[in-house]
């Protein structure tokens, strides 16, 4: 799942990282000649007990913000190398589903659980993009159809909410990286401060779909808007996600 790495609005994407452009050109871009990596991502999807849907949104964008504030992907770090040319060339995110040995198999490589209510993902660090350790390989991107047994709840007024584009059909799958998307730009906008206190509160957040017409005042130019490549499932160009954290909400109301 691959999105056109848009610098968020009105700021700037970590130091290296290329202007956006359109997702739907077809000239070539700068970050195509880059080598490409992906971030790997793992649902786990137990027959008998398969997560519900939003949690397994929620857990997957807290996934990627966890990985991006872990000291192995800062600095000198272990995994640093590899994030930087992730975040060089195009930023992919593939989730994949894995249960019983699969998923033991895959707790055994090296990344970060995290869990949710209901939900366990597991994040890798970046891997080539033909560079997949063969454990992760053989895991299947499809079958990740989930299900809110009940309707999520309204978010906290006062907590980061990825809110999805209601016109849009995604799998829960491609939803996930979306969502994990959604938080990685807003991840870029924060200062060092509010990255700090994001990350110390948990990375509190929620995934919810917009209605139609507050979609409309959210995609107005002022938050974060994920616009996806067009790889699979939707058409390229389209907008997939807004994040919307109280502190960029604040930050533009001062503007």
């Amino acid at each position: 799942m691959t999105y056109d790495s848009p610098v968020p609005a009105g700021g700037t994407a970590p130091e290296g990282t290329p202007a956006p452009t359109s997702p739907s050109r077809t000239e070539p871009d700068v970050r195509d000649q880059a080598p490409q990596f992906v971030l790997p991502l793992v649902v786990r999807i137990e027959r008998a007990a398969p997560p519900a849907r939003t949690d397994a949104l929620e857990t997957a964008a807290r996934a990627v913000l966890v990985l991006l504030a872990d000291e192995r992907s800062t600095g000198t770090g272990a995994w640093a190398q590899a994030v930087r040319d992730w975040q060089d060339a195009r930023i992919r995110k593939v989730v994949r589903r894995a249960r019983g040995a699969e998923w033991r198999r895959a707790e055994a490589l090296p990344g970060i659980t995290v869990t949710g209510k209901s939900a366990e993902v597991r994040v890798f660090p970046p891997v080539p993009l033909d560079g997949w350790p063969k454990d992760l390989a053989k895991l299947q991107v499809s079958g990740t159809e989930l299900d809110d047994p009940e309707r999520p709840v309204e978010p906290d007024p006062d907590a980061p909410v990825l809110w999805l584009n209601p016109e849009l059909t995604m799998s829960a799958g491609k939803a996930m990286a979306q969502a994990g998307h959604g938080a990685q730009l807003a991840w870029w906008e924060l200062s060092d401060e509010q990255r700090t206190a994001w990350r110390e509160a948990g990375f509190p957040l929620a995934v919810r779909t917009a209605a139609p017409a507050r979609w409309r005042e959210l995609t107005d130019g002022t938050l974060p808007v994920v616009r996806d490549a067009g790889f699979t499932e939707i058409a390229p160009g389209s907008c997939t996600v807004v994040a919307d954290h109280p502190a960029l909400r604040r930050a533009q109301l001062r503007r």
